[in-house]
């Protein structure tokens, strides 16, 4: 059964998140990380995203985006599946590298907003991967964000 069409979603800040399917790592290098970066940075200047915050961790990632032509669906959908074909050639795998449609929560108070860049910020080491924010290479948001 086909999935349904996600609605459009209105101009606004979004916390959004994607994860390897059935929690599967998909950075496994920092080649990996690198390579998501610069999709993620052409993206943005493709639909004119504001990038607020980031966070790559091995099995997922949060973005903290500001979509103002309600090209949310469309960036995310390039940016998921451009580093899903790059992905699966550089494994020689096949199959899904995602495991669903991205999620995406609307942010809608400046209250939130701070919430949702503490939390970004804080996501590598939450998970113990390092043990300042600043250690972690592949987030941005507290301090400068490309």
């Amino acid at each position: 059964m086909p999935r349904l069409a996600r609605n459009k979603l209105p101009d606004g800040i979004f916390h959004v998140t994607a994860r390897g399917v059935a929690r599967n790592t998909i950075f496994r290098d920092d080649l990996d990380y690198a390579d998501f970066k610069r999709h993620l940075l052409r993206v943005r200047e493709a639909y004119g995203w504001t990038l607020h915050a980031y966070c790559l961790v091995p099995n997922h990632y949060h973005l903290i985006v500001e979509a103002k032509q309600r090209n949310l669906s469309i960036g995310m959908q390039r940016l998921n599946g451009r580093y899903a074909q790059r992905f699966n050639q550089r494994y020689d795998r096949v199959g899904h590298v995602f495991q669903n449609r991205f999620g995406s929560y609307v942010i809608e108070t400046e209250e939130h907003f701070a919430r949702a860049l503490a939390y970004v910020a804080a996501n590598p080491v939450e998970a113990g991967l390092c043990k300042r924010i600043e250690d972690w290479p592949w987030g941005a948001g507290l301090r400068d964000c490309p």
